[in-house]
């Protein structure tokens, strides 16, 4: 390498550093000065250990990917949410909070390492096609989903409508593995379900928090509201909600609740620190509710929860929530990457902070199909991640906290229930014992207000 090269990478990967610190804003300081030499220091030293690889490692190295990579490091040191993404990664950032996409409908996880279905969206390709809960996706279009990031193995099964892709799957009890053709549709987010259990007692499903989430709750409303028999009480599911927007929680809140405030978050900057409070709704909901959440319930599904239990506008039953009471944001960058970063930890009504703790139902009741067979709630939680946030800023806590114990990080997420993103049915639903119990509190608390008539 020549010297005049050699000068050329080293302003380069200074310069990649700076446009970053620049670049992304609130996140640091955009003026450096205040510790400039320490600041150029350190860049001086990256720049020097890329030379030094770049002449003499044992293999050719991409020098960009090094850098994207030292990036990627330093963001994902501050926290377990903050991370660099690249183009395609944000691009599928941003679908997922859209109304709609081209795909073929499958809700899919990491399970041990595996590619897994989650459950078929009812309606969809993957659904027609006899696609189940529980299917291993080994390929697709041919390619090993082995050591495939979730993102790329997303990205490659969406499309545009009309389009084919070639799933290739493994099911427990099959000798060989399924190739499906499935030509890709237009697949709606519907993140809000609704169904009347029992004359006057409505039950709401929310899987997850994208754009039109408030709007759709507010159809399922009308729907149960303005039927044949008047709402006595209303079951809301936020259990293994992963969160979402946070205007979307907010507005969600705001819908049952009159006055007083729902939420503040709270940043090292002050346009980060904000309070927002209730408004009167045209529609009066003072009919009483119950809120099911477990470990799987996060982020803006814990705003929600946090909220309504503050106010006293409904009963918390499940058990405790993930613990993310941190905000995030995103911002772009150039060619096509983006950056989601922490700007804030939020507090509900009562100035409590969830982060690493977690909503705390008002009653515990683990989940189970047969009564008296409970499922293990050993899942992976805010608290168990590398790098967590405390719950307040520089280690101090609230005054009723006490220390919580630590436990290990080998924890294993519990996949969701098969029929968490397909069709409501009843029948299921009336086996759940977390919805058995909701509607006995509800239905006892209309007996006990006809008693005091």
């Amino acid at each position: 390498m020549t010297t005049n090269s050699k000068r050329q990478l080293k302003l380069f990967a200074v310069i990649v550093i700076a446009v970053l610190f620049w670049t992304i804003g609130s996140g640091f300081y955009r003026d450096l000065s205040a510790n400039n030499e320490e600041t150029y220091k350190g860049l001086k030293i990256f720049s020097d250990v890329i030379e030094l690889i770049q002449d003499n490692y044992v293999d050719p190295v991409d020098t960009k990917q090094l850098i994207q990579k030292a990036i990627q490091g330093m963001v994902r040191s501050l926290d377990p949410h903050s991370s660099l993404l690249p183009p395609e990664a944000f691009e599928e950032l941003k679908v997922d909070t859209q109304g709609e996409f081209g795909g073929i409908g499958i809700v899919i996880t990491m399970q041990n390492g595996v590619l897994t279905v989650v459950s078929p969206i009812e309606g969809t390709p993957a659904y027609k096609a006899g696609i189940k809960a529980g299917d291993k996706i080994i390929k697709v279009d041919g390619e090993s989903t082995q050591d495939m990031e979730l993102w790329e193995a997303v990205k490659k099964m969406r499309g545009p409508q009309g389009t084919s892709v070639v799933i290739t799957t493994f099911r427990e009890g099959d000798s060989e593995p399924i190739d499906f053709k499935l030509i890709r549709d237009i697949i709606p987010i519907e993140s809000v379900r609704s169904i009347v259990l029992k004359p006057g007692y409505g039950y709401i499903r929310i899987t997850n928090f994208s754009d039109t989430t408030s709007a759709d709750l507010k159809t399922e409303l009308k729907k149960i509201e303005t039927g044949p028999d008047p709402l006595k009480g209303l079951i809301l599911d936020l259990r293994d909600n992963p969160g979402g927007l946070l205007p979307q929680a907010i507005q969600i809140c705001d819908l049952f609740l009159e006055e007083g405030k729902i939420l503040s978050i709270k940043g090292r900057l002050k346009k980060h620190t904000k309070i927002f409070r209730a408004h009167p709704n045209d529609v009066k909901r003072t009919y009483p509710m119950v809120v099911l959440i477990n470990g799987g319930s996060a982020s803006a599904s814990e705003i929600v929860a946090g909220a309504l239990q503050d106010q006293k506008r409904a009963l918390i039953l499940g058990t405790t929530s993930f613990g993310k009471g941190t905000v995030q944001t995103v911002e772009a960058l150039r060619d096509g990457y983006g950056l989601k970063f922490t700007i804030a930890r939020y507090y509900t009504p009562n100035d409590r902070s969830i982060q690493a703790k977690g909503i705390v139902p008002d009653i515990e009741l683990k989940y189970s199909l047969i009564e008296g067979q409970s499922k293990d709630e050993e899942v992976l939680k805010e608290k168990d991640l590398k790098n967590h946030l405390e719950a307040r800023p520089n280690g101090s806590t609230d005054k009723e906290e006490k220390p919580t114990e630590k436990k290990n990080d080998k924890k294993k997420k519990i996949p969701r229930t098969e029929y968490l993103h397909g069709p409501l049915n009843l029948e299921k639903l009336q086996s759940d014992n977390q919805i058995g119990r909701a509607l006995e509190i509800l239905t006892s608390y209309e007996i006990f207000k006809n008693l005091n008539q």
